[in-house]
């Protein structure tokens, strides 16, 4: 699944062009390294997410193309 499309379905982002405009801008990287949209996400990826002064990093669980609001967060584990 593209990276932008994964940060919308599990909801880390609200809308799919906010996702992909974040990767166009380099806030968002996987495994250390900046990704474009275009990226195959997989299981065990760890993404990175520069909102400001906040980053979060997640670690990819699962990867589906449709969840339920509620099943959203089980696609992902919070990393300090």
């Amino acid at each position: 699944m593209r990276l932008d499309k994964y940060l919308k379905v599990s909801r880390l982002i609200k809308r799919r062009t906010v996702a992909n405009e974040a990767c166009d801008a380099e806030r968002v990287s996987v495994n250390g390294r900046v990704q474009r949209a275009s990226y195959d996400v997989k299981v065990g990826d760890r993404i990175t997410i520069r909102f400001g002064a906040r980053t979060l990093t997640v670690e990819v669980l699962q990867v589906q193309d449709n969840v339920g609001k509620s099943d959203a967060a089980a696609m992902y584990r919070e990393v300090m």
